[in-house]
């Protein structure tokens, strides 16, 4: 019982930004309280559940260990000493940064900007990476390797969830500065960009939006998280002709499948769905009538193509 008034007392975080911090959706974190007891959120002043510090951590923990393959049920009773054992067994839970891929050495300057929270200096080395590299090679070759890998290092648990936001919060800015200084040229097709309810990465969008605007399409970003019929009352009233999204990881495969199946039926055939990002559902399942990108470099053959067929 005191642990329970402790619990009821503790201001903790509402479910949408633990959803948002640990890749686990508000229905499975209910899902696991109802049949595991677990986790053990109290309310706040309206009645909402709100999560303490130190259930976050073992949720966290626990989709690391999901994502290398354990069952929630065989773990989720366990303390969290011991998940992060089996998180160290498993190669998920190490306190070294994630290695580098080639030529990611160049990128260990900038996560050491982020592990020490100087986000002045990781924003004037982008700026300084994009004037040398120019928009194309700035988002391929530096933003896309330098997100996967702060992903890779937050899985790994060598940064924490506000060092991951403080990453995030810098590139975004750039990114959108950026996206902003290129003329508009108001060419076919006309992309509306955005991401499903149960994604609130962004950005990946925004790496595709720069890309899209670079080969001269008219784009429209109405940002994460948007309800499918909004989607498609946003794609009729701009008179789309693609609906653009993307899909990080920590989204499961079930729910991206059926989010691009859902979107499908309620879309005109005549808009077409090009769907990009990390998440596993894209490499591995064939989804009917989608464009489906796996890599920024498909959107300029995805473009083209779309021309091709329209006689743009």
């Amino acid at each position: 019982m005191e642990d329970n008034n402790i619990e009821q007392t503790w201001p903790g975080i509402g479910i949408a930004a633990v959803e948002r911090d640990t890749g686990l959706s508000k229905d499975l974190l209910r899902v696991w309280e109802r049949r595991y007891g677990f986790p053990r959120p109290g309310r706040d002043g309206f009645g909402e559940r709100t999560y303490p510090a130190d259930q976050i951590e073992k949720l966290r923990l626990l989709r690391r260990l999901m994502g290398a393959g354990h069952r929630p049920g065989k773990i989720i009773q366990l303390e969290v000493a011991e998940l992060r054992r089996l998180a160290g067994e498993s190669g998920t839970g190490g306190g070294t940064p994630a290695p580098a891929t080639r030529g990611g050495e160049a990128l260990d300057p900038l996560l050491d900007l982020v592990k020490r929270h100087d986000a002045e200096a990781l924003r004037t080395a982008l700026q300084q990476g994009l004037i040398r590299l120019g928009l194309t090679r700035f988002v391929t070759e530096l933003v896309a390797p330098l997100v996967a890998r702060v992903g890779e290092a937050w899985a790994r648990g060598w940064f924490e969830v506000f060092e991951e936001h403080l990453f995030t919060e810098v590139v975004q800015s750039v990114m959108r500065t950026t996206i902003g200084s290129v003329p508009a040229t108001r060419g076919e097709p006309n992309v509306l960009l955005t991401t499903l309810p149960q994604e609130a990465h962004g950005l990946g969008l925004l790496m595709a939006e720069s890309m899209l605007v670079l080969h001269g399409c008219t784009c429209l970003s109405l940002g994460v998280q948007t309800p499918v019929w909004d989607i498609v009352r946003a794609a009729e009233a701009r008179k789309a002709d693609v609906v653009a999204l993307s899909f990080s990881a920590f989204v499961s495969p079930a729910t991206v499948a059926e989010g691009l199946a859902e979107l499908r039926q309620r879309l005109p055939a005549s808009v077409e769905i090009w769907a990009g990002g990390s998440n596993a559902a894209l490499q591995k399942r064939a989804h009917r009538d989608v464009v489906v990108m796996t890599a920024l470099d498909d959107i300029e053959t995805a473009v083209a193509d779309w021309r091709l067929r329209h006689g743009a």
